[in-house]
């Protein structure tokens, strides 16, 4: 269960402390500010408009009721959104029955970018959720446009694996 995993949690930065916790109805509007910045997300339309907040709602009401899936936020002192990403428990039969923490839609805001915050978040993953969720194995997928993402990961210790396919389905 993603509920195991002990929060709030302070990450440190080189710029200051951040709390990590998870998301909460109050989070939306910083939430989609962070998707809508982001200039790969933008192009997948989110815009952040107003015509839209309904389906985000659906949306994080939705995540907040799963038990496999969590979605997390680091707020500022304001308790401000400033970073978000989303873990989803994975039980497997591969690889000897090993469970999997899959790690999606991580944002952090252009502002609070190449000041560690990025790698708290991810060593809190690695050494705090993926150990509480009986996790052997953290897997996250990247856009192929995100070439500094990807070197990011690479330094933490990820290795480029597997290539992914995805299926746009018209609604």
């Amino acid at each position: 269960m993603i509920s195991n995993v002990p929060l709030p949690e302070s990450l440190l930065t080189n710029t200051g402390s951040f709390t990590l916790r998870r998301a909460c109805h109050n989070d939306l509007s910083g939430l989609v500010t962070l998707l809508a910045d982001d200039t790969i997300s933008a192009g997948r339309g989110d815009r952040a408009a107003s015509e839209d907040t309904t389906l985000y709602e659906t949306a994080l009401e939705e995540l907040i009721a799963d038990p496999s899936n969590e979605i997390l936020v680091v707020v500022d002192e304001g308790d401000w959104p400033v970073a978000t990403m989303q873990l989803t428990r994975i039980p497997g039969l591969s690889r000897r029955g090993s469970t999997r923490l899959l790690v999606e839609a991580v944002r952090v805001a252009n502002n609070q970018r190449s000041n560690g915050l990025g790698s708290a978040m991810m060593k809190w993953v690695i050494d705090v959720a993926a150990r509480a969720t009986g996790a052997s194995l953290v897997q996250l997928t990247s856009d192929a446009a995100r070439v500094d993402a990807h070197r990011f990961y690479e330094r933490l210790g990820f290795v480029g694996s597997h290539r992914g396919f995805k299926f746009q389905i018209e609604h």
